[in-house]
């Protein structure tokens, strides 16, 4: 395998991104400590692909969200915020029995924050391998899909897998970003056989580190990435927190650092907007590397916010934070 040698990702064109998820009403606590003594929160909204739907836009690309809601106010908030933002609601669908979702948020000064969720039984975990079978992926030239919307229930699981059946049928580009969430899964076999499989038809699969040991006992970034392309994938790209992202489609290969940060605010939606950046840089033809450092930009901004999509920039705010901001070592 060669090494540091920038190469193209073959199969991406310019046009439409399909995203798949549940979108859900956040509270972020606006006060250290337990949530349930905390008496002030901000409201937002969150969701993986959400989050990537907002990077994508906010840098001139055409995202298409299909979620279901609930004609509630955390689902008239979530319909607004995509309409805010630019985001393409003509696949969002309303059901009038179940909830929308939603989901708590602590605030930390270290490490990661405690995240509570109540999405069981949602409007959005309704989806089905029906609604995926309505869609015109006329003009759709990517989708991307995370290992989030699987295991909301048993229908969101069939409709996964026929969403990539049907990206393949109408020549899409598919990536994935794994997204690994043990605790909403029904048990841990089925998430590894299920991101597994999914990982395998991904023209671009997005790892972490974790997640190439969770599902295949690689323990380097290297090993990850080999995994993740002997098990079907064309492009593994692996994110390495704030150091940076290591590519290879096999045959080559390159490592791009990340950027440094003076402190990190909350590190929740870091990796969807890794996932923005470097699909956008992707569909404007530039090259894995380019990509990575576009994708490393990107979460290292969304570090620097509460709100998991609030800083995700325009291109003038990500130039102005590339030309000031240095490199990893």
């Amino acid at each position: 395998m060669t090494t540091n040698a920038d190469f193209t990702v073959e199969g991406i064109r310019p046009g439409k991104v399909l995203l798949v998820g549940e979108a859900m009403a956040l509270f972020t606590a606006m006060e250290e400590g337990d949530l349930g003594a905390v008496d002030t929160f901000n409201a937002s909204v969150a969701g993986a692909e959400l989050n990537v739907c907002v990077g994508l836009a906010r840098l001139g690309q055409k995202p298409v969200y299909m979620t279901k809601l609930a004609p509630d106010p955390f689902g008239d908030r979530i319909r607004a915020f995509m309409e805010r933002n630019a985001i393409d609601t003509s696949l969002v669908t309303i059901d009038n029995t179940r909830p929308t979702g939603f989901m708590m948020k602590s605030k930390v000064s270290h490490g990661d924050p405690k995240t509570y969720y109540w999405r069981k039984g949602s409007a959005a975990s309704t989806m089905g391998p029906e609604d995926v079978d309505a869609v015109d992926f006329d003009g759709i030239s990517v989708v991307h899909l995370t290992g989030i919307l699987p295991p909301l229930s048993e229908t969101t699981l069939a409709a996964a897998h026929e969403l990539v059946k049907q990206a393949r049928a109408h020549g899409a580009f598919v990536s994935f970003d794994p997204n690994l969430r043990p605790a909403i899964w029904p048990s841990l076999d089925l998430m590894r056989d299920t991101l597994r499989e999914l990982a395998s038809q991904a023209d671009l699969v997005l790892p972490g580190i974790g997640e190439g040991r969770e599902l295949f006992g690689a323990e380097t970034i290297e090993d990850t990435a080999k995994a993740f392309i002997d098990n079907g994938a064309k492009v593994a790209v692996v994110k390495d927190g704030p150091k940076g992202a290591y590519a290879t489609n096999g045959t080559e290969s390159v490592y791009v650092p990340g950027f440094v940060v003076d402190t990190v605010v909350d590190t929740v939606g870091a990796g969807d907007g890794f996932a923005a950046g470097t699909l956008s840089a992707l569909l404007e033809g530039k090259s894995i590397a380019e990509a990575m450092e576009r994708g490393c930009a990107l979460g290292a901004i969304q570090t620097q916010f509460v709100s998991d999509n609030e800083g995700l920039p325009t291109p003038s705010e990500l130039e102005a934070f590339k030309a000031s901001h240095d490199r990893a070592n």
